[in-house]
């Protein structure tokens, strides 16, 4: 009996990728729609759900491994909910990206081994062109494009992110039902 959670548990983190699934009919043709969605719910691929795909897919794993690999926009290890990419091009490097990114890893405690921080509200990424050089030094934060960005600033849009996030939480601890009874 002691079982039965983790088979709850299982099928209740399978359910969206079953849901994902179902929508691309389940085509191995629709394998980089499918890993795209599935990355877009869980911000990353988990392993055990890729080995789930490969076998609802009926292809060998290797072939979506081999695809989750192969294209960088795909993560094989968890992401923060916030997304932060630093351009490390050659125009934003030369307009000194560098010092942006040691300030951000500064303010969020985080390393190029370790890009996520520890509460998984952010991750911190580096990468080689974001195509916008005439606004170096660029950062992109969730889609959001930041040009011409100095360390100041982009510690200030990680401020701003976390009272965001904070006021976020402080609304939701107050919206909790009243226990008051209504009598008619």
């Amino acid at each position: 009996m002691a079982s039965m959670p983790i088979v709850v548990d299982r099928a209740e983190k399978f359910e969206k990728v079953v849901s994902i699934l179902d929508h691309y009919s389940r085509r191995p043709s629709g394998l980089i729609p499918i890993l795209q969605a599935i990355q877009h719910e869980y911000q990353y691929l988990p392993e055990e759900v890729l080995t789930y795909v490969a076998t609802s897919l009926d292809v060998p794993p290797a072939r979506v491994y081999g695809v989750a690999t192969f294209y960088a926009h795909f993560a094989l290890e968890p992401k923060g909910k916030h997304v932060i990419r630093i351009c490390d091009g050659t125009a934003c490097h030369v307009k000194q990206s560098l010092p942006v990114l040691n300030a951000l890893r500064e303010k969020l405690g985080t390393t190029e081994k370790s890009a996520t921080t520890a509460d998984m509200l952010f991750t911190i990424e580096t990468v080689a062109c974001l195509g916008a050089c005439g606004l170096a030094p660029v950062v992109v934060i969730d889609e959001q494009v930041y040009g011409q960005i100095t360390p100041q600033r982009a510690v200030a849009l990680v401020d701003e992110i976390k009272a965001t996030e904070a006021g976020l939480a402080s609304a939701l601890e107050t919206e909790q039902p009243s226990a008051e009874v209504v009598n008619e």
